[in-house]
């Protein structure tokens, strides 16, 4: 029953991810108006930064998360922060890809290595790319574990201090979609929140969906082995 609740749930958090996500790109294409400089290719802001901070987002929950699974030695918790790395890597990438599209439309360059914005991104990037071989070269499932939620502790903090570390610094071309001098218009603004709701909405939801997933492929191999064991 409870996990029949629970697959309702899910599904209506589905159903409420793509409403959401399918009206912010409509309100994205039609009804924000075209940035004066950037033409057509700023509509791509819509995936690119509600990517980017959903995805930082992701790593410092992921951080919380093992903070639980050390306070409590839950395994539970470590899969939460396993899966919320897992996705939020998959979301970084996209992060770069959308990037990289849009450099070179205005820069004429897939990548700017002197602009501080893209490379701190890329350094957290390819920090978390590191949990996966860090996480499997050990063996003990406990000793894995602790150690994979010491590293999701140590990451996650290292996140904040580099976004405080890039907004301090002189950026030379990335534009900031916030700052002190000026702000988005609000058709362009109420586009950005509604994207970036449905993007959090898309991140949540896949990683209830992979939580129970793999608890659903636990379950079936505890029921394989004691079918085996009375075998």
């Amino acid at each position: 029953m409870a996990q029949a609740l629970q697959s309702i749930t899910l599904r209506r958090l589905a159903i409420a991810t793509v409403v959401v996500m399918g009206g912010g790109y409509l309100l994205a294409f039609l009804y924000a108006p075209e940035d004066a400089t950037q033409g057509f290719a700023q509509k791509i802001f819509y995936l690119h930064v509600p990517l980017a901070i959903v995805a930082l987002a992701g790593w410092i929950v992921a951080g919380l998360f093992a903070i639980q699974h050390l306070r409590t030695n839950d395994a539970k918790w470590d899969a939460r922060s396993y899966v919320s790395i897992h996705l939020s890597v998959i979301f970084g990438l996209g992060v770069l890809v959308t990037g990289a599209i849009w450099a070179k439309s205005q820069w004429g360059v897939w990548w700017e290595w002197k602009e501080p914005t893209l490379v701190s991104f890329l350094i957290v990037f390819l920090l978390y790319a590191t949990y996966y071989p860090l996480r499997y070269a050990i063996e003990d499932r406990d000793r894995q574990g602790r150690y994979a939620s010491v590293f999701a502790i140590t990451a996650g903090a290292f996140v904040p201090l580099n976004f405080l570390a890039v907004r301090l610094a002189e950026p030379l071309i990335h534009p900031r979609t916030f700052s002190s001098t000026g702000g988005l218009p609000g058709e362009m603004l109420l586009a950005f929140l509604v994207c970036l709701a449905g993007m959090g909405m898309l991140w949540a939801t896949l990683v209830w969906f992979e939580l129970e997933a793999k608890t659903a492929s636990g379950n079936l191999s505890r029921i394989r082995r004691a079918l085996e064991a009375t075998a």
